[in-house]
């Protein structure tokens, strides 16, 4: 069974992004900024994904301000694409959101004028998710790797008006 539970021990999170980032090195490259992504993960809120006892996925949260949060990395095992455990993270970050009346999530990916597979995929991930893209970036990275921008809105309407905290 698939199940997504919050990492709060900062080793935990370093141990589970270096696992699933590193077997994902298509996305995750290059292989040198892994480990310092997984120290940055450490501070952050974190969600990870579990086939029984397997870690199989993570997402890293960004909290930006009190109206918007990022999602940093996500990353899931190629053996379980397409099976849901990217949507589970992806409503963990959503229900962080809620919990903290916050109004967008946001995630940055390739954009597809670089013209790269695997984040094809990513994109099209991100769409059926209900995001949508606002701006390209093409040296946010590098101009090999232009960044596409997108948000999902996530606040709850209530009787037509909309909850703030």
């Amino acid at each position: 069974m698939i199940t997504v539970k919050e990492i709060v021990s900062g080793a935990q999170k370093e141990a589970i992004t270096i696992h699933i980032m590193g077997s994902l090195i298509e996305w995750f490259s290059p292989a040198e900024d892994i480990p310092v992504k997984a120290k940055q993960h450490r501070e952050m809120p974190f969600f990870a994904v579990f086939d029984g006892e397997e870690c199989i996925g993570f997402a890293a949260l960004k909290p930006h301000n009190r109206h918007t949060a990022e999602i940093y990395n996500l990353g899931v095992l190629k053996a379980f694409h397409q099976q849901g455990a990217g949507r589970l993270l992806v409503n963990a970050c959503v229900q962080y959101c809620l919990k903290r009346s916050m109004t967008f999530l946001t995630v940055k990916t390739l954009d597809e004028s670089a013209d790269y597979e695997p984040y094809q995929r990513t994109r099209t991930f991100y769409r059926k998710e209900g995001f949508l893209p606002l701006e390209v970036m093409p040296t946010y990275w590098n101009e090999e790797n232009p960044c596409l921008f997108l948000a999902k809105v996530v606040d709850r309407l209530t009787d037509g008006h909309k909850q703030r905290g």
